[in-house]
């Protein structure tokens, strides 16, 4: 982690977070983040940085650039993050739900492969022990 400072170069982002100038470029393009610029410089705020935080972490567990973005900018509106909060928990309880159900469709598909291939063993035991 870096010492704590007021801003930072693209280069300093992309080594902390692990992503390219060419994602951190497209975050800026999708007003997620917003770097000052000096010239052809941009230099990065903490603001910019937690931001950046916050995005690697939705992009982690599923969630939406456009379901980030309105995360983020929940952040301004004045009410001690309050709002920001309560559609973090929706969101990510949102996303919960959905991993739930694919788990339980991934491992009644594994269930149906597990007895197809029992059901192709017994059938006929050489043919299938040889390609196994």
């Amino acid at each position: 982690m870096l010492k704590h400072k007021t801003h930072y170069s693209i280069g300093e982002l992309c080594d902390e977070y692990g992503v390219t100038a060419r994602a951190l470029r497209f975050y800026e393009d999708e007003a997620l983040i917003a770097p000052e610029r000096r010239g052809t410089q941009r230099l990065y705020t903490d603001r910019d940085r937690a931001r950046l935080a916050w995005i690697l972490r939705g992009k982690r567990v599923g969630l939406s650039l456009a379901d980030i973005k309105e995360l983020l900018d929940l952040y301004d509106i004045g009410d001690d993050r309050r709002t920001q909060r309560l559609k973090t928990i929706e969101r990510c309880q949102a996303r919960v739900d959905s991993l739930k159900r694919q788990q339980i469709d991934i491992d009644v598909t594994i269930k149906e492969l597990e007895g197809f291939i029992t059901l192709v063993k017994t059938q006929d035991p050489d043919k299938s022990a040889q390609e196994i």
